[in-house]
């Protein structure tokens, strides 16, 4: 099957988060961004009320979550267990968070969904993406989601290129995903399953699973020895 790499099933474990009955139906990451917030919002009000505490206008934070008081956290927004959301962390809305993860400090986050045990640390920006579980953005890494010609965005699959018709796409980053300090992922970058991008890094389209990313025309397979 053409671009098989770059589905949903095949970059995601879909037990590491709330949003599996969401992302089932669909077949490739961009296709969900969309529906991000209405999913939220559905899903907010059938969560357990001795779980979640209900904070402003739909927005459900885990009771063993922690959340520092200068952070801003827009609707809709789940933050799940045991999670951190540090000092000046800003997000904007549309936000599912899964357990065990890290919001930074000044980290801002926009119409996404992070897996559980993924960290965005120290400086991020993520928007209109998805993260899968134990990825990591080292700090001051950011997804860009809006080309500077403001064209819609074309996402380059391992197979063939797909018009998505969207004109704002960050990055998905499959399950257990390192990205260096300082990289800029372009819009529509998809990196597979346990790849490492070098610090300083600009990406842009599409790093396959257990790949080094060292520069754009140096993409290695991983030495498991």
């Amino acid at each position: 099957m053409a671009n098989e790499a770059i589905q949903i099933q095949n970059l995601f474990d879909l037990n590491e988060t709330m949003a599996a009955p969401y992302l089932e139906g669909f077949e490739f990451p961009w296709e969900a961004l969309a529906g991000i917030g209405d999913f939220i919002v559905k899903l907010g009000n059938l969560l357990p009320e001795d779980e979640y505490e209900k904070r402003g206008e739909d927005i459900w934070i885990h009771k063993t979550a922690t959340v520092f008081d200068s952070a801003y956290i827009a609707g809709p927004c789940i933050i799940g267990a045991r999670t951190e959301v540090r000092q000046c962390a800003f997000i904007r809305g549309k936000a599912l968070v899964g357990e065990d993860c890290v919001v930074g400090n000044s980290t801002e986050l926009k119409n996404v969904i992070l897996f559980n045990h993924v960290q965005v640390p120290h400086y991020n920006y993520v928007g209109d993406s998805i993260l899968g579980t134990y990825s990591h953005m080292g700090a001051g890494s950011i997804t860009s989601n809006v080309k500077s010609d403001k064209k819609l965005i074309t996402v380059k699959g391992p197979d063939s290129a797909i018009e998505t018709g969207i004109k704002k796409i960050g990055a998905f980053l499959g399950d257990h995903v390192e990205v260096g300090c300082g990289s800029v992922l372009n819009p529509g970058t998809i990196i597979g399953r346990n790849s490492n991008v070098y610090p300083l890094s600009p990406v842009r389209g599409f790093v396959p699973e257990n790949s080094i990313y060292k520069g754009k025309d140096e993409i290695v397979e991983k030495n498991e020895d």
